[in-house]
């Protein structure tokens, strides 16, 4: 086992928790930057690992999220150690920055960056800042803070500049984590999957992933499982599909909102999405923008 080298923090994240954590062998970890599909593909998984559309508890138990502060790590550790079933892991924590195992499959998903960023001004409007205060023990929010408009956000996103170790969800945090999973794509044990592909052929991205993490597939309940990974299914269930089990996320349907490609279409300018593919391109290697960009 590879231990990390850097360690990743947030005002809600630590990577340090994996410090000492036992990994088993088959265990399967989801590596994601926020609002890139990782709750859509701890639903897959899990859907796959349990082979029935009917999951036998809701994902936040299902799949923890080892680094988030927001519950102590002792409780999250006992959790795990109980499953009998084979674990999925969550973590929004670059490959770098967790223990690599070779008994352990590490799934990254990959999403536009401007689309996981609209998205994510959407979460953050429905997240409950009192209760992830009180949770954590940062500072109450603002009352008189006013959010800004969502095309002024992504315009100023796009050129923050901040250690992407402590603002994970910053521009250069997002292509270091993507950066990172890129260099590591040939790797036995690291599968890259891009949003798009699950959005164009769900059953057969789901097929190419079973093969990964050696999962067998029953035909007779496939289409089933199929259905229950589509986005408006797991809106159907919204209370057991979210990823928070502690009240931080406000409105469970509103979590999954819409799901889409292109929104920042609807957002930004041609001038200002070629500014955004200037800084990638100071940020990630050509081969990974082409693999991400495929529909720009």
């Amino acid at each position: 086992m590879t231990d990390p080298p850097y360690r990743y923090t947030s005002p809600d994240e630590d990577s340090g928790r994996w410090d000492g954590f036992q990994l088993r062998h088959g265990d399967i970890v989801i590596s994601t930057r926020t609002k890139h599909g990782t709750t859509w593909m701890q639903n897959i998984v899990a859907l796959l690992v349990f082979g029935s559309p009917e999951l036998p508890a809701p994902i936040a138990d299902l799949s923890p999220w080892l680094d988030w502060t927001t519950e102590p790590r002792d409780a999250v550790v006992a959790r795990l150690d109980a499953q009998t079933h084979r674990r999925f892991l969550k973590t929004h924590t670059p490959l770098d920055g967790i223990p690599l195992d070779e008994r352990v499959t590490y799934v990254v998903v990959a999403r536009h960056p401007l689309d996981a960023a609209v998205s994510m001004y959407h979460q953050q409007l429905n997240l409950d800042r009192t209760r992830w205060a009180e949770l954590t023990g940062n500072a109450p929010p603002d009352p008189a803070k006013v959010t800004p408009p969502l095309h002024d956000c992504l315009v100023a996103w796009i050129d923050l500049d901040l250690d992407p170790r402590e603002h994970l969800d910053n521009l250069n945090g997002v292509a270091a984590h993507l950066s990172d999973a890129w260099a590591r794509r040939d790797d036995p044990n690291v599968v890259l999957v891009h949003y798009d592909d699950l959005q164009r052929d769900l059953g057969g991205a789901m097929r190419d992933l079973a093969a990964r993490l050696d999962l067998a597939v029953d035909e007779e309940v496939w289409p089933e499982l199929v259905a229950a990974a589509r986005f408006d299914a797991m809106r159907a269930r919204a209370d057991r599909a979210v990823p928070a089990r502690n009240g931080v996320i406000r409105s469970a349907d509103r979590f999954f909102r819409r799901g889409v490609s292109g929104a920042r279409f609807e957002e930004l300018t041609p001038e200002e999405i070629a500014r955004y593919e200037a800084r990638m391109a100071e940020l990630a290697p050509a081969d990974l923008l082409t693999w991400l960009h495929r529909d720009d």
